[in-house]
């Protein structure tokens, strides 16, 4: 054991043996270990992002609201859009494209 030097020692040692398993222990094998952390913390960068997005979204349809209440031409437009509304003396025609396309055929 004595030409072992300091690794001899560090091995004698109960203590730091101890120390070292339980740190290995902690990294690698825990519930909480290093590796669940790391997955953690870009979850986390994840949700704040789509936290931001929605903030701005919300920022957004309130800025298009408050257009919406004051401007009497963009709400007709938005109407005339979104809920296909109408005046009185019009005819209002809706174009639906053909979801079914003609098949192809292969010359076999």
């Amino acid at each position: 054991m004595e030409k072992l030097g300091w690794f001899g020692k560090f091995i004698r040692n109960k203590y730091l043996l101890v120390i070292a398993g339980l740190g290995i222990w902690l990294l690698f094998f825990d519930k909480n270990d290093l590796f669940s952390q790391w997955s953690r913390r870009a979850e986390v960068k994840k949700l704040e992002a789509d936290v931001q997005y929605y903030r701005d979204e919300i920022d957004r349809n309130r800025k298009e609201m408050n257009e919406l209440q004051s401007n009497p031409v963009l709400l007709e437009k938005f109407a005339r859009e979104h809920y296909l509304m109408k005046k009185d003396n019009e005819e209002i025609y809706i174009l639906v494209p053909d979801s079914a396309e003609a098949p192809e055929f292969s010359n076999k």
